[in-house]
């Protein structure tokens, strides 16, 4: 071979050589942006089912204490304590990323089936409260229908109640209800209320002998300790983009040994999180408009203070905004890959004319991952059979 012939190979393997690298490299780009995009999608469908699971459910067992006449259960103060430590009222803050939740009345969480408290987690993100359970005989409430004492109640009849199911015992005009745990024995018509793990005896403005005493007061089945069916829960975002869940009641925890006073991860990737009330302001079970949880009286200090708001609650809107894992910067250049902005809840409106809309800002960082923003409605069926007189 002459030097000629080498060098005119030499060119030719060179061109083939930088084709495939371009080729691989620009492949390899393109597969690690399906890739990250596609974890997206999983991140925010898993999410998606995560809370879908559980508002479903908002409201189921509490509901039902609020038909066809106010029990006490819907909007009270939460009494609770766990194994002998008080778990409501709370005296300390709750674990992050839910730490700035309720900032200076930590101690006051009413029983309620959704509450929205805006911009109480990482970047901005809202705080989703949902509460629901499973409770014996359709969580119906019963009435007390004699003298009990600190550790009995005595109804019409026990059918239906098992170990461990726990309840409301609550009175309507009374602001306290408490949360207790059906023991042995069972003795129609008294039911033993001493539960190996939740047991309250006392309230701010009432106890449990001045309850089971009253033939006002109502015991309202949510569920049961040993099948952890009661869902009482904050969702919230955390500094570190992931989705965490917090159960108020600690029941793996109490029950099975399971965790403890922490926040448990869900997604991670999740940058944000908000939400927004879907409210039936005439009593026909029908939405009719949208309210922020930011709007003139919809805070929600004065959705805590107001059963009637949370009556008028019957969906809610969620936005999740979810980053994928890939720093797209193939071209060296730190050419933003996505828009500095970024918008949900677009086009929707209160009452009041007012825009929902909100606007999320990336720095040049950020802009250089792909995001997928999933919006969803869910339906609160439990609130919508109340307001049509069918809870």
């Amino acid at each position: 071979m002459t030097l000629v012939e080498l060098m005119v190979a030499l060119v030719i393997g060179l061109g083939i050589v930088l084709a495939t690298t371009t080729m691989l490299t620009s492949s390899e780009s393109h597969k690690r942006v399906t890739t990250s995009t596609n974890d997206a999608e999983q991140t925010g469908a898993y999410a998606f089912y995560e809370l879908q699971k559980v508002l479903n459910g908002a409201g189921s067992a509490i509901a039902e204490s609020a038909y066809p006449s106010d029990r006490g259960v819907l909007g009270c103060r939460l009494n609770a304590a766990g194994n002998g430590v008080a778990l409501f009222p709370r005296t300390a803050a709750f674990p992050a990323p839910f730490n700035t939740f309720l900032p200076g009345v930590t101690n006051t969480l009413v029983v309620a089936p959704l509450l929205i408290a805006a911009g109480q987690s990482a970047a901005g993100s809202d705080v989703i409260v949902a509460m629901g359970g499973s409770g014996a005989a359709g969580g119906v409430s019963r009435q007390v229908t004699a003298a009990g004492s600190a550790t009995t109640i005595v109804l019409d009849n026990t059918v239906g109640f098992n170990n461990q199911d726990v309840l409301f015992i609550s009175q309507s005009g009374v602001p306290d209800c408490l949360l207790e745990e059906v023991g042995l024995p069972i003795a129609p018509p008294v039911l033993t209320v001493s539960g190996t793990t939740y047991y309250t005896p006392t309230a701010v403005s009432t106890n449990l002998l001045t309850l089971a005493a009253s033939t006002s007061s109502y015991v309202t089945p949510i569920g049961n300790a040993a099948a952890n069916n009661m869902q009482f829960m904050l969702f919230g975002v955390g500094a570190d983009r992931t989705l965490y869940s917090y159960d108020l009641l600690q029941n793996l925890f109490l029950v099975g040994a399971t965790g403890g006073d922490t926040a448990q991860a869900i997604a991670d990737g999740v940058v944000q999180m908000n939400a927004i009330y879907g409210v039936d302001t005439n009593g026909d079970g029908i939405q009719d408009a949208w309210a922020g949880p930011t709007d003139p009286g919809w805070d929600i200090a004065t959705v805590m203070a107001n059963p009637a708001l949370m009556r008028q609650i019957v969906s809610v809107r969620v936005a999740l905004v979810v980053r994928g894992e890939y720093f797209d910067n193939s071209k060296h250049t730190n050419a933003a890959v996505t828009a500095p902005t970024l918008t949900i809840f677009p086009g929707l409106t209160n009452a009041g004319g007012t825009s929902l809309q909100q606007v999320i800002a990336l720095n040049a960082t950020d802009q250089q991952y792909r995001y997928r923003i999933f919006e969803f409605t869910v339906p609160l069926r439990n609130m919508i059979l109340l307001a049509t007189g069918g809870a």
